[in-house]
């Protein structure tokens, strides 16, 4: 029989809601979640906190969960919302949730990242809030280039861009308004940042257009102003689930908050021990926060880990132990005992690239383990440079994680906003992106008068600047240098659809003579050359479209739909995985990864703690970090660290890491020590770390 005891709340109109609850569409098996899973599977009495260790079989729990809140409680798909960080995460959240149900039971169910959940709020209500349909979002190159605008006008320079641009972002998680950040201000450079921060967001009101930090702002702010639309929302939102909750900032806490209200029907899912984003506004004490706003809060812990020899879980273990703990756990496993941890110490960060990549080539030629095994892990991008060349040297397939994408890369992205606004002049995105690239002298307070007079027209940016009426806002020097740029683009228009769309398109390049803007926004040469080359090969993609066309009636619009899809599909393929190639990545990135063998590099003091975390005077994120970087192993787990190391052209002696000294002496072999004076060989585990530290301060 199924269970049905833990949905007391199962009312005779939940019941209506599902009417036939027949055995043959009960869960799978449960005997294959433990007694903690089962339990936090079944628990929806109340809000209920499920920390869940490395490696725990959290989203067996998440996505089991939603099935029984749909098939055994009665709550209909289109009435439970999930939510995580990733659309990774979140695709496959849905996959194994529709693994779990049928397709017609889990119809209208909400599994997405937490900023899309904020686009479909704003969405739906972006008349209460005061947009247009078809708002805008800015991406990172999008604010980066209107706070660059902002600056060089209101302060004659664009120095700290990115500074001022952090900062807001900043601000806006934790929801303070302009006028708030100014009266806060301590300093001048806050002021400033106050004050842009001001401009910066009447300009994107002017535009029609929001930020990423928006998507969860806008919605925290509209159901605090009306309560009417946040009950409506509370009413559609009948069970909440939230992934990864350790890593949500203030905004995000509030939002969920704000959407549970005092039915209080949810779970979250998080580890204190893997929060590892506080430079992004994540709030680890958001977890604490849970119990006092919400006293009947129960707490399961998860701490059988499925993935890990006992070995490296005690490793964690230990190592985790140095931080403040609100909840204790302690992982384990049933995996055995395993291999011993080694830490590799190499006389320089060239050694230490060959030693990893020789390792790596032998364990696959003699043991035949796929290279996609096997994960290379670093504190930041700037230790894989060296890695990947010791691989390619010996032949060795590598996939690169965090590289940039051919269409995240500025030209590229210039050039796509050229096609899609030939192709649409109603996207105004692609409008303000190209305005002024290259430069035509269109400052931000006429493209604010212009998005003014558009928005009372309710027409676009595009077609505003071509109308007559646009005379009497804007000074006629800047009326004409709009309509030569939508005159210009009108004439390319009608080439494309009358001729060769490709060569008309290569004319235009050359004609904005986008090579030589190229240059002078270039670091060199030769980086202006790459970037131009960059830009004829998505041309030469266009122009295979254009060739391959199987059905007969390409034309330009539809040509750019598909480099928009191909855009897509990139960056989706991005976070696939490769079975034949090793992993490299930040250890950032490989969190809710895992792989049966491990190499995590430059273990030392300065790189991993980071110096700024050692000024900071903050190592317990960097703890967490390591922490995080030893959980991704299976099997095997090696550190490699440098004794010498250039810097800024120098070499530098360097301190093997604090962590190294942290993690059990007896399941850690040490290695490398040949090269290392008499006192140093003859001594083992914490015993050598301090003799290698005694000699380098020497």
């Amino acid at each position: 029989m199924r269970r049905l005891s833990s949905c007391p709340s199962r009312t005779a109109d939940s019941l209506l809601e599902s009417p036939t609850l027949s055995l043959q569409h009960a869960l799978p098996p449960m005997s294959r979640l433990n007694e903690r899973q089962q339990e936090a599977v079944h628990y929806i009495d109340g809000p209920l906190l499920v920390l869940a260790g490395a490696g725990s079989g959290k989203t067996s729990v998440i996505t089991r969960k939603i099935a029984y809140l749909i098939r055994d409680c009665g709550i209909r798909a289109q009435h439970i919302v999930a939510v995580t960080f990733t659309n990774k995460a979140a695709r496959e959240m849905k996959e194994r949730v529709m693994s779990l149900v049928k397709s017609s039971e889990a119809k209208g169910l909400t599994v997405s990242t937490f900023h899309n959940l904020g686009l479909n709020i704003i969405r739906k209500e972006h008349a209460t809030l005061g947009y247009k349909p078809g708002f805008t979002i800015f991406d990172e190159q999008d604010i980066k280039a209107l706070l660059r605008e902002l600056m060089q006008k209101e302060y004659a320079g664009d120095d700290g861009v990115d500074e001022v641009q952090s900062q807001i972002g900043s601000w806006k998680n934790d929801l303070i308004t302009p006028a708030q950040a100014l009266e806060k201000a301590r300093n001048p450079s806050e002021q400033t940042a106050a004050i842009i921060y001001e401009h910066y967001n009447r300009m994107l009101r002017a535009y029609n257009a929001v930020d990423f930090d928006d998507l969860i702002g806008l919605p925290v702010q509209l159901f605090s102003q009306h309560p009417e639309i946040l009950a409506k929302w509370q009413a559609r939102i009948r069970y909440m689930l939230v992934d990864e909750y350790q890593d949500t900032n203030s905004s995000q806490y509030l939002l969920v908050k704000q959407l549970v209200s005092e039915r209080a029907r949810f779970t979250v899912v998080g580890d204190d021990d893997q929060s590892i984003y506080a430079w992004r506004g994540a709030r680890p004490e958001n977890l604490v926060q849970l119990k006092e706003d919400f006293p009947s809060l129960k707490v399961i812990m998860l701490e059988q880990n499925y993935r890990s020899t006992s070995r490296i879980l005690r490793a964690a273990n230990v190592l985790i132990a140095n931080n403040p703990h609100v909840f204790e756990k302690q992982l384990w496993s049933e995996l055995g005992k395993g291999d011993e941890l080694r830490a590799i110490r190499c006389r320089n960060e060239d050694a230490e690239a060959e030693r990893v990549a020789l390792e790596i080539l032998t364990q696959h030629l003699k043991t035949s383990v796929p290279y996609g095994q096997f994960a290379i892990l670093y504190r930041g991008n700037h230790q894989a440079r060296l890695m990947e060349m010791k691989l390619q040297q010996h032949q060795v397939p590598y996939h690169l994680s965090g590289g940039t994408s051919f269409f995240s890369r500025q030209e590229v992205k210039d050039i796509m906003a050229y096609l899609r606004l030939l192709a649409n002049p109603d996207d105004d995105n692609a409008f303000l992106r190209i305005i002024n690239v290259p430069r035509r002298e269109i400052g931000p307070a006429t493209l604010e008068k212009l998005a003014n007079y558009a928005n009372g027209r309710n027409v676009s940016l595009y077609n505003a600047a071509s109308e007559l009426g646009v005379n009497e806002c804007l000074e006629q020097r800047f009326v004409e240098r709009l309509q030569r740029f939508t005159s210009g683009l009108d004439k390319v228009r009608q080439q494309c659809a009358e001729g060769d769309a490709v060569a008309s398109l290569r004319s235009l390049m050359m004609d904005l003579d986008y090579e030589s803007w190229l240059r002078q926004n270039s670091s060199s040469d030769k980086v202006a050359e790459a970037r131009m080359g960059n830009v004829w090969f998505l041309l030469d993609s266009l122009k295979w479209i254009f060739e391959n066309d199987e059905e007969g009636d390409m034309d330009l619009a539809k040509a750019v739909a598909k480099l928009l899809l191909r855009d897509m599909l990139e960056r989706q393929n991005e976070e696939d995985t490769d079975d034949q190639r090793v992993q490299m990545m930040t250890l950032h990135a490989s969190k809710g990864l895992e792989f049966p063998h491990v190499f995590i590099i430059g273990m030392e003091e300065e790189i991993l703690p980071h110096r700024s975390s050692i000024e900071a005077d903050s190592i317990e994120e960097e703890r967490r970090l390591t922490y995080v970087g030893i959980t991704r192993a299976r099997k095997t787990l090696a550190f490699t660290f440098s004794a010498k190391r250039k810097q800024y052209g120098e070499i530098i002696d360097c301190l093997p890491s604090r962590f190294l000294d942290e993690l059990p002496p007896e399941d850690l072999i040490w290695e490398g020590l040949e090269e290392a004076p008499v006192e140093v060989k003859q001594a083992t585990g914490k015993a050598a770390l301090a003799g290698i530290r005694a000699l380098l301060k020497q």
